[in-house]
Protein backbone atom coordinates (compact mmCIF):
# COMPACT_ATOMS: atom_id res chain seq x y z
CA UNK A 1 0.00 0.00 0.00
CA UNK A 2 2.75 2.43 1.02
CA UNK A 3 4.75 1.65 -2.11
CA UNK A 4 1.75 2.31 -4.33
CA UNK A 5 1.02 5.59 -2.56
CA UNK A 6 4.65 6.66 -2.90
CA UNK A 7 4.59 5.93 -6.61
CA UNK A 8 1.36 7.92 -6.97
CA UNK A 9 2.84 10.90 -5.12
CA UNK A 10 6.02 10.69 -7.18
CA UNK A 11 3.97 10.63 -10.37
CA UNK A 12 1.99 13.69 -9.31
CA UNK A 13 5.15 15.59 -8.42
CA UNK A 14 6.72 14.63 -11.74
CA UNK A 15 3.71 15.91 -13.66
CA UNK A 16 3.64 19.13 -11.62
CA UNK A 17 7.32 19.76 -12.37
CA UNK A 18 6.76 19.04 -16.07
CA UNK A 19 3.88 21.50 -16.21
CA UNK A 20 5.97 24.13 -14.41
CA UNK A 21 8.73 23.61 -16.95
CA UNK A 22 6.28 24.01 -19.84
CA UNK A 23 4.88 27.23 -18.34
CA UNK A 24 8.42 28.57 -18.05
CA UNK A 25 8.98 27.78 -21.71
CA UNK A 26 5.89 29.83 -22.62
CA UNK A 27 7.33 32.76 -20.64
CA UNK A 28 10.68 32.38 -22.39
CA UNK A 29 8.95 32.24 -25.76
CA UNK A 30 7.20 35.54 -25.05
CA UNK A 31 10.49 37.17 -24.11
CA UNK A 32 12.13 36.06 -27.36
CA UNK A 33 9.11 36.95 -29.49
CA UNK A 34 8.86 40.61 -28.42
CA UNK A 35 5.16 40.83 -27.76
CA UNK A 36 2.43 39.74 -25.36
CA UNK A 37 1.68 36.02 -25.34
CA UNK A 38 -1.23 34.39 -23.58
CA UNK A 39 -1.65 30.61 -23.66
CA UNK A 40 -3.32 27.82 -21.73
CA UNK A 41 -3.12 24.05 -22.10
CA UNK A 42 -5.57 21.57 -20.60
CA UNK A 43 -4.89 17.84 -20.45
CA UNK A 44 -8.16 16.04 -19.63
CA UNK A 45 -6.45 12.66 -19.33
CA UNK A 46 -3.99 13.72 -16.63
CA UNK A 47 -6.27 16.40 -15.20
CA UNK A 48 -3.50 18.99 -15.39
CA UNK A 49 -2.99 22.39 -16.97
CA UNK A 50 -0.35 25.04 -17.49
CA UNK A 51 -0.28 28.49 -19.01
CA UNK A 52 1.15 31.96 -19.25
CA UNK A 53 -0.91 35.15 -18.90
CA UNK A 54 -3.88 32.80 -18.98
CA UNK A 55 -6.18 35.19 -17.13
CA UNK A 56 -5.41 38.30 -19.17
CA UNK A 57 -7.85 39.55 -21.80
CA UNK A 58 -7.22 39.17 -25.53
CA UNK A 59 -9.31 39.99 -28.60
CA UNK A 60 -11.16 37.01 -30.12
CA UNK A 61 -10.76 38.09 -33.75
CA UNK A 62 -12.24 35.30 -35.89
CA UNK A 63 -11.72 32.63 -33.24
CA UNK A 64 -15.22 33.42 -31.91
CA UNK A 65 -16.56 31.52 -34.93
CA UNK A 66 -15.84 28.19 -33.25
CA UNK A 67 -18.24 29.11 -30.46
CA UNK A 68 -20.76 30.48 -32.97
CA UNK A 69 -20.80 27.14 -34.77
CA UNK A 70 -21.11 25.29 -31.47
CA UNK A 71 -24.02 27.51 -30.44
CA UNK A 72 -25.88 26.64 -33.64
CA UNK A 73 -25.32 22.92 -33.10
CA UNK A 74 -26.46 23.19 -29.46
CA UNK A 75 -29.62 25.04 -30.49
CA UNK A 76 -30.30 22.38 -33.13
CA UNK A 77 -29.81 19.66 -30.51
CA UNK A 78 -32.42 21.41 -28.37
CA UNK A 79 -34.85 21.65 -31.30
CA UNK A 80 -34.68 25.46 -31.29
CA UNK A 81 -33.38 25.93 -34.83
CA UNK A 82 -33.36 24.05 -38.13
CA UNK A 83 -29.90 23.52 -39.58
CA UNK A 84 -31.49 23.02 -43.01
CA UNK A 85 -33.04 26.50 -43.05
CA UNK A 86 -31.80 28.45 -46.08
CA UNK A 87 -30.51 31.95 -45.36
CA UNK A 88 -29.92 34.72 -47.90
CA UNK A 89 -27.82 37.88 -48.01
CA UNK A 90 -27.19 40.71 -50.43
CA UNK A 91 -24.19 42.15 -52.21
CA UNK A 92 -24.14 44.93 -49.62
CA UNK A 93 -23.62 42.34 -46.87
CA UNK A 94 -20.45 40.95 -48.43
CA UNK A 95 -17.16 41.31 -46.56
CA UNK A 96 -13.58 40.37 -47.47
CA UNK A 97 -12.56 36.76 -46.76
CA UNK A 98 -15.97 35.32 -47.62
CA UNK A 99 -15.29 32.62 -50.21
CA UNK A 100 -18.38 30.46 -49.75
CA UNK A 101 -20.93 33.24 -49.34
CA UNK A 102 -19.47 35.02 -52.38
CA UNK A 103 -19.86 31.86 -54.47
CA UNK A 104 -23.47 31.38 -53.31
CA UNK A 105 -24.74 34.96 -53.29
CA UNK A 106 -27.63 34.19 -55.64
CA UNK A 107 -29.00 31.03 -54.05
CA UNK A 108 -28.14 31.27 -50.35
CA UNK A 109 -26.97 28.48 -48.06
CA UNK A 110 -28.27 26.36 -45.19
CA UNK A 111 -27.50 27.23 -41.59
CA UNK A 112 -25.39 24.07 -41.45
CA UNK A 113 -23.29 25.06 -44.47
CA UNK A 114 -22.86 28.61 -43.19
CA UNK A 115 -21.78 27.28 -39.80
CA UNK A 116 -19.18 25.05 -41.42
CA UNK A 117 -17.98 27.96 -43.56
CA UNK A 118 -17.36 30.12 -40.50
CA UNK A 119 -14.95 27.48 -39.22
CA UNK A 120 -13.31 25.92 -42.26
CA UNK A 121 -12.75 29.07 -44.33
CA UNK A 122 -13.40 31.71 -41.62
CA UNK A 123 -16.07 33.21 -43.88
CA UNK A 124 -16.81 36.65 -42.43
CA UNK A 125 -20.10 37.23 -44.23
CA UNK A 126 -21.36 33.83 -43.07
CA UNK A 127 -20.65 34.77 -39.46
CA UNK A 128 -22.57 38.04 -39.73
CA UNK A 129 -25.50 36.43 -41.53
CA UNK A 130 -25.78 33.78 -38.81
CA UNK A 131 -25.50 36.26 -35.96
CA UNK A 132 -28.15 38.54 -37.46
CA UNK A 133 -30.49 35.59 -37.90
CA UNK A 134 -30.01 34.23 -34.38
CA UNK A 135 -29.95 37.24 -32.09
CA UNK A 136 -26.66 39.04 -32.64
CA UNK A 137 -23.43 39.08 -30.62
CA UNK A 138 -25.30 39.23 -27.31
CA UNK A 139 -26.77 35.79 -27.97
CA UNK A 140 -23.30 34.30 -28.27
CA UNK A 141 -22.35 35.94 -24.98
CA UNK A 142 -25.52 34.47 -23.43
CA UNK A 143 -24.55 31.05 -24.79
CA UNK A 144 -21.14 31.30 -23.15
CA UNK A 145 -22.78 32.20 -19.85
CA UNK A 146 -25.15 29.24 -20.14
CA UNK A 147 -22.23 26.80 -20.30
CA UNK A 148 -20.34 28.39 -17.40
CA UNK A 149 -18.03 30.79 -19.25
CA UNK A 150 -18.36 34.02 -17.26
CA UNK A 151 -15.52 35.81 -19.05
CA UNK A 152 -15.89 35.60 -22.82
CA UNK A 153 -17.99 38.27 -24.51
CA UNK A 154 -18.91 39.36 -28.02
CA UNK A 155 -20.20 42.86 -28.57
CA UNK A 156 -19.94 43.68 -32.28
CA UNK A 157 -20.09 42.19 -35.76
CA UNK A 158 -17.34 41.58 -38.30
CA UNK A 159 -15.11 43.44 -38.99
CA UNK A 160 -15.37 45.83 -36.01
CA UNK A 161 -14.90 43.06 -33.44
CA UNK A 162 -11.27 42.60 -34.52
CA UNK A 163 -10.15 45.82 -32.80
CA UNK A 164 -10.79 46.12 -29.06
CA UNK A 165 -10.78 49.83 -28.06
CA UNK A 166 -8.13 50.69 -25.44
CA UNK A 167 -9.45 50.59 -21.90
CA UNK A 168 -12.30 48.19 -22.72
CA UNK A 169 -12.87 44.42 -22.78
CA UNK A 170 -15.11 44.51 -25.84
CA UNK A 171 -15.02 41.29 -27.88
CA UNK A 172 -12.47 39.57 -25.62
CA UNK A 173 -11.81 36.42 -23.65
CA UNK A 174 -8.92 34.94 -21.67
CA UNK A 175 -6.83 31.90 -22.64
CA UNK A 176 -8.03 30.00 -19.56
CA UNK A 177 -11.71 30.79 -20.12
CA UNK A 178 -11.61 29.84 -23.79
CA UNK A 179 -9.67 26.66 -23.08
CA UNK A 180 -12.42 25.56 -20.67
CA UNK A 181 -15.06 26.48 -23.25
CA UNK A 182 -13.26 24.62 -26.03
CA UNK A 183 -12.94 21.58 -23.75
CA UNK A 184 -16.68 21.75 -23.09
CA UNK A 185 -17.32 21.52 -26.83
CA UNK A 186 -14.71 18.86 -27.62
CA UNK A 187 -15.01 16.69 -24.49
CA UNK A 188 -18.10 17.76 -22.57
CA UNK A 189 -21.85 17.34 -22.86
CA UNK A 190 -22.69 20.80 -24.20
CA UNK A 191 -23.28 19.12 -27.56
CA UNK A 192 -24.83 15.78 -28.44
CA UNK A 193 -22.42 13.07 -29.57
CA UNK A 194 -23.33 13.69 -33.20
CA UNK A 195 -22.95 17.47 -32.96
CA UNK A 196 -19.69 17.11 -31.05
CA UNK A 197 -18.34 14.87 -33.81
CA UNK A 198 -19.50 17.36 -36.44
CA UNK A 199 -17.78 20.30 -34.73
CA UNK A 200 -14.56 18.33 -34.36
CA UNK A 201 -14.72 17.34 -38.02
CA UNK A 202 -15.18 20.97 -39.05
CA UNK A 203 -12.23 22.01 -36.88
CA UNK A 204 -10.13 19.25 -38.41
CA UNK A 205 -10.94 20.61 -41.88
CA UNK A 206 -9.92 24.19 -41.00
CA UNK A 207 -7.66 25.60 -43.73
CA UNK A 208 -6.36 28.70 -41.94
CA UNK A 209 -4.45 27.06 -39.08
CA UNK A 210 -2.04 24.73 -40.85
CA UNK A 211 0.91 27.01 -39.99
CA UNK A 212 -0.09 27.72 -36.38
CA UNK A 213 -0.38 25.39 -33.36
CA UNK A 214 -1.18 22.25 -35.34
CA UNK A 215 1.90 22.61 -37.53
CA UNK A 216 4.07 21.52 -34.58
CA UNK A 217 1.96 18.53 -33.57
CA UNK A 218 3.21 15.05 -34.54
CA UNK A 219 1.80 13.97 -37.91
CA UNK A 220 -0.05 11.02 -36.38
CA UNK A 221 -2.01 13.20 -33.94
CA UNK A 222 -5.73 13.77 -34.41
CA UNK A 223 -6.20 17.54 -34.30
CA UNK A 224 -8.33 20.53 -35.22
CA UNK A 225 -8.40 24.25 -34.61
CA UNK A 226 -9.92 27.68 -35.23
CA UNK A 227 -7.77 30.69 -35.93
CA UNK A 228 -8.22 34.42 -35.60
CA UNK A 229 -6.24 37.37 -36.94
CA UNK A 230 -7.26 40.78 -35.66
CA UNK A 231 -5.68 43.70 -37.51
CA UNK A 232 -6.52 46.70 -35.32
CA UNK A 233 -5.51 50.33 -35.44
CA UNK A 234 -2.99 50.07 -32.62
CA UNK A 235 -2.38 46.34 -32.22
CA UNK A 236 -2.61 43.06 -34.09
CA UNK A 237 -3.78 39.84 -32.43
CA UNK A 238 -2.96 36.34 -33.70
CA UNK A 239 -5.09 33.54 -32.23
CA UNK A 240 -5.40 29.80 -32.42
CA UNK A 241 -7.74 27.48 -30.50
CA UNK A 242 -6.77 23.85 -30.98
CA UNK A 243 -7.27 20.30 -29.83
CA UNK A 244 -4.83 17.50 -30.51
CA UNK A 245 -3.40 14.22 -29.33
CA UNK A 246 -2.60 10.65 -30.33
CA UNK A 247 -5.47 8.57 -31.68
CA UNK A 248 -7.34 6.86 -28.85
CA UNK A 249 -6.28 9.43 -26.26
CA UNK A 250 -8.40 12.36 -25.13
CA UNK A 251 -6.91 15.36 -26.95
CA UNK A 252 -5.17 18.25 -25.27
CA UNK A 253 -6.88 21.64 -25.47
CA UNK A 254 -4.65 24.58 -26.41
CA UNK A 255 -5.51 28.26 -26.66
CA UNK A 256 -2.90 30.83 -27.71
CA UNK A 257 -3.01 34.59 -28.33
CA UNK A 258 -0.09 36.75 -29.43
CA UNK A 259 0.20 40.52 -29.89
CA UNK A 260 3.52 41.56 -31.49
CA UNK A 261 5.05 44.81 -30.25
CA UNK A 262 5.65 45.94 -33.83
CA UNK A 263 2.64 44.95 -35.99
CA UNK A 264 3.32 44.01 -39.60
CA UNK A 265 0.91 43.79 -42.53
CA UNK A 266 -0.73 41.95 -44.14
CA UNK A 267 0.30 38.89 -42.11
CA UNK A 268 3.19 38.76 -39.64
CA UNK A 269 4.97 35.47 -40.29
CA UNK A 270 6.96 35.85 -37.07
CA UNK A 271 3.74 36.21 -35.06
CA UNK A 272 2.31 33.11 -36.71
CA UNK A 273 5.55 31.28 -35.88
CA UNK A 274 5.05 32.11 -32.19
CA UNK A 275 1.77 30.17 -32.23
CA UNK A 276 3.53 27.27 -33.94
CA UNK A 277 6.15 27.38 -31.19
CA UNK A 278 3.36 27.06 -28.60
CA UNK A 279 2.32 23.88 -30.39
CA UNK A 280 5.87 22.56 -30.10
CA UNK A 281 5.92 23.22 -26.35
CA UNK A 282 2.60 21.40 -26.01
CA UNK A 283 3.74 18.35 -27.97
CA UNK A 284 6.94 18.25 -25.96
CA UNK A 285 4.99 18.42 -22.69
CA UNK A 286 3.01 15.31 -23.63
CA UNK A 287 6.14 13.40 -24.64
CA UNK A 288 7.52 13.97 -21.13
CA UNK A 289 4.40 12.67 -19.38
Amino acid sequence: MFGGTALLIAGCLSRALADKTSASKLRELEQKAHGRLGAYVLDPVRGTAFGWRENEHFTHASSFKMSLAAMLLAKADAGQIDLDEILHWTKDDMLPVSPLTKANLDKGLSVRDLGRATLVTSDNTAANVLMRRFGGPSQLTAFWRSIGDTVSRLDRYEPDLNDTPPGTDLDTTTPAAMAATTAAFVHGNVLSAGSRAMLRAWMTDVKTGRDRIRSSFPVDWVSGDKTGTGIGKTKHTYVDLAFGGPAGRGPLIVTAYFEPIRPAKPMDKNAVAVLAAVGHIVAESLSRS
